[in-house]
Formats: structure tokens, C-alpha cells, sequence
């Protein structure tokens, strides 16, 4: 089963659009290891992914404690979603990619600053012969992404003056991208780029909750999947907080 229909299952299997950005830290390493795998077991059947960025992987190592975690996520049926943000030249954004894929990962996150040839074009090579998916970086979430993402650009084939996030989403859909990353704190932008997109490739939304982004926002603006982090596990109940969560997009519905 391909990363697509792999989401799409888990997600209406679960009847949520959440996405656990496991992103925690604490300085031992065993009790890190431990509280993360405590989190996957309690909150999996209220999500339909998770994601795992560098705050894990450097401290646990990808090949020592995070291949297990993406186990037990397997083992909860959802895929995992490694958030690397790939943007180097193409013969070290292989090597990322693989190496990831290796340990288990469903789906990368990269760049399309880098540009395709001799820069993502062997990710998406390598992602498609395995199945695996890429995730573009359209417009992230924190309070200086308009800088780059928001900037005004020349469109080479035009000349017209574009959004820099509209050019991504239209290399999205010409790469043939698994999914388009917009900021749930831009929900102005996640409407302009779902009506470059429609329902060819799916918006996975992060900035809900500490950093200001709404969850209704984001799935009414045209959103498909949702990714919640600290509003869950530094809850005081993280699985109440993520079935809170979807209760509240079933309310949406």
C-alpha cells in the first residue's frame, strides 16, 4: 500500500485528520525513548499519522531507538511521516531520503527551494520506487515563514508577479508531490493554495494550538490533514486532548 492510500485508511479507519507531531524533549534519553513510545501507544487511535522531526531522531539515533518508535507506529496501522525538510543538492537528498526510508519511515518532508533537477528529483524517484511519498513545503507555520514562503517573485514562464507559496503549489502538482505543507496560522493561504491544488494533493496543516492556529480553520479553509504537537503531549492527559481534538472536527462535519 502506497503512503497515499496508506493516510487516507488510517484516517478514515480512526475518523480523524490528526497528525501527532511528536516533537518532544527532555534531556534523558531513556525517559525520551520511553515517554514517546507512552504517547504512541495512548494517543494512536484518535490520529491517522505521526510525524517525527530532528528534536527525536538526534538525541535517540535513527537506527538505535526512532526505528523502533516507527515500529510501534506500524504496529498502531498508521504510517510515519519523517519531517527532514530535504533541500540540498540531489545526491545528498538521496542519501537523506534512503536512509530514512530505511528505517521505516512511510513519507519525507522536503524543500522545493532546492529546485527538481540534480536537486528533488532522486527523492521523488526513489520515493515512488518504494512507494513511499513526498511532502513540499508550501508555507510553514512560524511568524517569519512569509519572508520566504509569502514573498513576492517573478514567474519565469510569465513574468508575472506570483507568490512565491503559488509557484510551490503548482510544483506540487507538476512534481507530483504526496502532499503540500500549509500553515494552519496562514489560513488565508491554505484557501489560495487548495484552489491551485482542488483535491489532487492533499494540505497537511501545522501551527494548531501553541502556535496560534486554528483546527476548524484549517479543515474549513481547505485542509485535509491536520498536525497537532505540543496542544497534545504536553497535555496533562494527551488522550483526552487528541479525542477532544476530533471530536471537534466531527462537530466541523
Amino acid at each position: 500500500m502506497g503512503f497515499k492510500k496508506f493516510i487516507e485508511a488510517a484516517a478514515a479507519r480512526n475518523k480523524s485528520p490528526i497528525v501527532l507531531a511528536l516533537d518532544p524533549t527532555k534531556k534523558d534519553r531513556e525517559d525520551l525513548f520511553k515517554h514517546s513510545l507512552k504517547l504512541i501507544g495512548s494517543v494512536s487511535r484518535f490520529l491517522c499519522a505521526v510525524k517525527i522531526n530532528r528534536q527525536l531522531v538526534l538525541p535517540l539515533g535513527l537506527y538505535d531507538r526512532v526505528e523502533k518508535l516507527v515500529g510501534e507506529i506500524h504496529e498502531r496501522e498508521i504510517p510515519a511521516i519523517m519531517d527532514v525538510k530535504i533541500n540540498d543538492i540531489g545526491h545528498t537528498n538521496e542519501f537523506i531520503a534512503s536512509e530514512y526510508f530505511s528505517a521505516g519511515f512511510d513519507a519525507v518532508t522536503a524543500s522545493p527551494f532546492v529546485g527538481y533537477r540534480d536537486g528533488l528529483e532522486p527523492v521523488f524517484r526513489l520515493a515512488r520506487s518504494k512507494q513511499n511519498g513526498v511532502i513540499l513545503l508550501v508555507h510553514m507555520s512560524h511568524k517569519g515563514a512569509s519572508e520566504g514562503y509569502g514573498q513576492t517573485v517573478i514567474d519565469e514562464k510569465t513574468g508575472d508577479r506570483r507568490a512565491q507559496f503559488e509557484v510551490f503549489a503548482e510544483r506540487a502538482l507538476q512534481w507530483g508531490a504526496d502532499g503540500a505543507i500549509v500553515a494552519a496560522t496562514f489560513p488565508e493561504t491554505i484557501v489560495r493554495v487548495r484552489s491551485i491544488l482542488r483535491d489532487d494533493i492533499p494540505i497537511f496543516s501545522p501551527g494548531i494550538g501553541v502556535q496560534g492556529g486554528s483546527l476548524s480553520g484549517a479543515l474549513v479553509a481547505g485542509a485535509r490533514y491536520a498536525i497537532v504537537g505540543r496542544s497534545i503531549y504536553e497535555s496533562d492527559d494527551p488522550a483526552r486532548s487528541a479525542e477532544n481534538l476530533r471530536r471537534s472536527v466531527a462537530a466541523i462535519d
